[in-house]
């Protein structure tokens, strides 16, 4: 099983990183803040301005190390990597299976996303006796469960993400009711590219840095991030990290949902633009980076394996399962289902 290390969060904007023999060093305004062995590392992402050495990137590359650069704002962009690597098979595989069996892939994918919002509307409901005989809750729920028995009786691509986009409305329609009100938040649906209330800035930003762990689980298993099953192929969007990401939302949705109702944020974490964007601010960055850290230290026992993981490790342990199933070893890619 894969040691789960430690990613390094840049989120002071001032500082630069370096290197210096083994070791990654960080310095503000000329001065080493902190230095890090490489053999504890396995992520960087940076939210500076400054960016990091030319010798630094070289030596992530040579010890595979994901080195991501994420605005402050939270918009991830871009990322350094080395030369293409791995069994040239397998990506074949990836790119044939992908097109005969993506259909299969998208709808047990999608019915996994949905019957996990489905576990975090009753694990609420369950938390919150007031929430029990909610109506609007209970109606989110139904569309769930029609939208998960509908996927069965489609065959195209289009229709299962407009299936997906249907629910998901549903779902974040009562997700507000699921938080406690908690200094005044405002929570009236999903939305981003910006997002509009704390909240929706939470989600974007948390959803973001999962989505970086899968990719990198991606290209470490020897896949190709790039390539996918159910987002449509883009320039520059790693559609299967998108893909399976989908499947372990919930996570960062419970996640989401703790840090408010247990008070750990508050309006001072957040700055809101002129244009009415709504941003996490440095110190709420840490903040969220910090328990999000925690969280992915600790343990659940996966579904399939029948074993305890550290959570940080189920972005890997999927994309191995990924992996196995189309070189034959497992028959189907068994998606993770919350408990």
């Amino acid at each position: 099983m894969r040691k789960l290390l430690n990613t390094v969060y840049i989120t002071n904007e001032s500082m630069y990183l370096g290197l210096d023999g083994e070791n990654l060093v960080c310095q503000l305004e000329g001065k080493t803040v902190f230095r890090i062995p490489f053999d504890n590392i396995e992520g960087i992402t940076c939210f500076n301005y400054l960016g990091c050495s030319p010798a630094l990137m070289g030596k992530c590359v040579e010890k595979h190390i994901a080195l991501n650069f994420v605005s402050p704002q939270g918009k991830f962009l871009g990322k350094i990597c080395g030369e293409t690597k791995g069994n040239v098979f397998m990506r074949v595989a990836q790119i044939d299976t992908f097109r005969t069996r993506g259909i299969f892939l998208a709808q047990n994918s999608i019915a996994s996303k949905l019957a996990n919002s489905v576990k975090v509307l009753k694990r609420s409901m369950h938390d919150d006796e007031s929430l029990r005989g909610d109506a609007e809750i209970i109606k989110a729920l139904d569309v769930l469960k029609k939208g998960t028995e509908s996927l069965l009786l489609v065959d195209n691509i289009e229709s299962i993400m407009g299936i997906e986009g249907n629910c998901a409305s549903a779902y974040f329609s009562v997700f507000g009711k699921m938080l406690k009100g908690h200094f005044g938040i405002s929570f009236c649906g999903r939305n981003k590219r910006p997002p509009l209330d704390p909240v929706n800035a939470v989600l974007s930003f948390v959803y973001s840095l999962w989505t970086r762990d899968y990719a990198a689980a991606l290209e470490t298993v020897g896949l190709d991030s790039y390539i996918g099953f159910c987002h449509s192929l883009r320039s520059g969007r790693q559609s299967l990290a998108c893909d399976l990401v989908e499947e372990t939302r919930c996570i960062v949705e419970r996640f989401v949902i703790t840090l408010f109702n247990l008070k750990m944020l508050n309006q001072k974490d957040f700055d809101v633009q002129l244009s009415g964007a709504c941003m996490l601010n440095v110190e709420g960055r840490k903040k969220v980076i910090e328990q999000w850290q925690n969280k992915k230290r600790s343990d659940i026992l996966h579904p399939y394996l029948k074993q305890k993981i550290a959570l940080g490790l189920l972005p890997y342990v999927q994309s191995n399962l990924l992996a196995k199933m189309l070189r034959g070893e497992i028959d189907e890619y068994p998606c993770y289902l919350l408990k």
